[in-house]
């Protein structure tokens, strides 16, 4: 009996290869990780995957020596399976690293997208993917390698391969749009395949063309190479953006009075019990058990409010359709993250079996240990990369940050958290999360320096105003920090330019004045950062109904909307928002199936 293929990994030292790793045990799958180059003689499937800056996993590969036996590994014939910066590397240069060269496999340069008619970028969320010539209704299942047009897959990057026929076409297996621009999602010919898109974090689709390909025996792969005289393909370009609204649930995780983790959430960030009362939790004797509604006695010394346990809510909102999911430490980073084994062991667990975005946040910033030993945010964000997170948040250390950008002139040093982080692993991995508040001033005598960026009442949307108090009155959005307990002498937009400058790739937007309301999203505080910042925007809040994501989709263009109560308490449910947009002609991935609906 023939003995199974070997597979090994390539980690050059990216975030996100744990996802892959997690994904390939799932499917029953065991593998090896290339340590040496002598390995690459040992592998007779390789993938390498990795979300990750183009210079440094070139430079990496040089370092360990591993760039010259991939590059033979690949002119061997056997199969190759490359994941994001692994497609990317086989492209002859990327205008992210102009000094750097690629392995030159596909002769074509990697670009920057473009932020034209309002595009954010990253390119960052669900998206269909167009088979180039042939059709899906002829291609057979082994040429598909699991794929379909009627599927949505999940991207995040900020360059890409664009469609060329002289160029690309050869090797173009499907195509994605993006805006008015065409690149190349996917890349198939002798033994290579690689795709632009993440299998490892689109849900059950995903699995899918991880499976195919795992499955595939060596010589089926040897019988579908394709002569290096085929003819240039033509391609069948889709007919408008298949780009979806993306739904995020959200879980602020705390220790307790007993110090267990919980999901916890409050009105105006008080998460303790108010008064003894009954508080709605969620029960599990497990943290991967389905969770069940229930109630249970608050304490009478306001104990921490306790929503359910992390990993059993995440896996809930994973099954219900989430497009994301967000675990925020809200109070137990403060002093050690890197010995916070209980979160880091939280995230383990629940990339083990969640299989969309995880992004991770609290404490990634520069901090010292009880025993003094320094750690910088980079090697905070590691640890969390290296546990199955795929994207990291920042809250103060970010404002923190564009303060001191301001008063340099707003030029980076490249000392920052923001910059230190994306330098390694690409923008598309930094997520900052901000709290600002609204400071009231009388519009008639202003003069400050945010007069530009004001808000006046009777400009505003309906669901701005909180009282009749607020008519004739104006206000500028004041940025916070320690979970919005210090105000800085910093504006929203202020911040949005200056994370841009320095390299973020998302901005988490949340608002102190409707945290836990249930009155709606702060409209014209979103729509006011959105026209300010180019990277995607995500809206947060106030959620209460689902109309409320309608709202804030149609009125902001925002890309994406986040909830935590309203989903936690059972009171919306992810289903129910997105068959609401859905009802409402907006693009989002269906529940139960990565069909889109909109």
């Amino acid at each position: 009996m023939a003995s199974s293929p070997r597979l090994y990994l390539l980690d050059y030292g990216a975030g996100n290869v744990q996802s892959l790793a997690n994904s390939i045990a799932k499917l029953g799958y065991q593998f090896e990780w290339i340590s040496r180059p002598e390995d690459f003689a040992q592998a007779d499937k390789l993938v390498f995957p990795g979300v990750g800056a183009f210079g440094t996993a070139v430079a990496n590969l040089r370092a360990k020596g591993l760039f010259e036996p991939l590059r033979s590994y690949l002119r061997s014939g056997r199969p190759y399976f490359g994941i994001c910066i692994g497609m990317q590397i086989l492209f002859a240069s990327s205008a992210e690293s102009p000094e750097s060269e690629g392995l030159g496999v596909i002769p074509a340069p990697i670009e920057r997208f473009t932020r034209e008619s309002g595009k954010a970028v990253p390119h960052m969320g669900w998206n269909h993917a167009a088979f180039v010539g042939e059709s899906a209704e002829v291609q057979g299942e082994s040429e598909r390698v699991g794929m379909s047009e009627e599927d949505s897959y999940y991207f995040v990057h900020s360059f890409r391969a664009a469609y060329d026929p002289a160029t690309t076409g050869e090797w173009a297996h499907t195509t994605t749009q993006y805006g008015q621009e065409l690149f190349v999602s996917s890349v198939r010919r002798e033994n290579v395949f690689a795709t632009q898109f993440h299998p490892e974090k689109s849900g059950e689709v995903g699995l899918r063309i991880l499976e195919a390909w795992l499955s595939a025996p060596l010589e089926a792969i040897d019988a579908h190479r394709v002569p290096s005289t085929r003819r240039t393909r033509e391609v069948i370009v889709a007919p408008k953006d298949g780009f979806t609204k993306r739904i995020i649930a959200c879980l602020d995780v705390r220790a307790n009075d007993d110090g267990d983790l919980v999901v916890t959430k409050g009105d105006q960030y008080d998460v303790r019990e108010k008064v003894e009362s009954s508080a709605f939790i969620i029960t599990t004797t497990s943290t991967s058990e389905s969770p069940s509604a229930t109630t249970k006695a608050s304490s009478p010394t306001r104990a921490v409010r306790n929503l359910g346990k992390p990993v059993a809510l995440a896996n809930r909102y994973y099954i219900e359709g989430a497009d994301e999911i967000c675990l925020l430490n809200i109070t137990s980073f403060r002093n050690s993250p890197l010995r916070d084994q209980p979160m880091l062991a939280v995230v383990r667990e629940a990339a083990a079996q969640i299989f969309v975005p995880l992004t991770i946040g609290g404490g990634i910033k520069d901090t010292v240990d009880p025993d003094g030993t320094p750690r910088t945010a980079l090697e905070v964000a590691g640890a969390y990369f290296r546990a199955g997170a795929d994207k990291v948040s920042l809250g103060s250390e970010a404002v923190t940050a564009v303060e001191k950008l301001r008063e340099n002139g707003w030029v980076g040093d490249g000392t920052s958290a923001i910059e230190t982080i994306a330098y390694v692993y690409g923008r598309q991995a930094v997520v900052v999360s901000a709290d600002p508040r609204r400071v009231f001033v009388d519009p008639e005598t202003y003069q400050g320096p945010y007069a530009d960026e004001l808000v006046r009442a009777s400009e505003a949307t309906a669901t701005s105003l909180g009282s009749e108090g607020e008519a004739g009155k104006a206000w500028w959005y004041q940025c916070t920090i320690k979970g919005g307990r210090e105000p800085r002498p910093l504006s929203i937009c202020e911040l949005a330019r200056g994370i841009d400058i320095l390299g973020a790739g998302e901005f988490l937007l949340n608002c102190i004045d409707r945290d836990g309301s249930g009155r709606g999203y702060d409209l014209d505080l979103i729509r006011l950062v959105r026209r300010t910042v180019g990277i995607p925007v995500v809206a947060s809040s106030g959620a209460g109904r689902t109309d409320d994501f309608v709202d804030v989709f149609e009125k902001t263009g925002v890309e994406a909307a986040l909830a935590a109560g309203i989903f936690h308490r059972y009171e919306v449910e992810i289903g129910q928002v997105k068959a609401r947009c859905g009802e409402a002609g907006i693009r989002v991935r269906r529940v139960g199936s990565n069909s889109n609906l909109g």
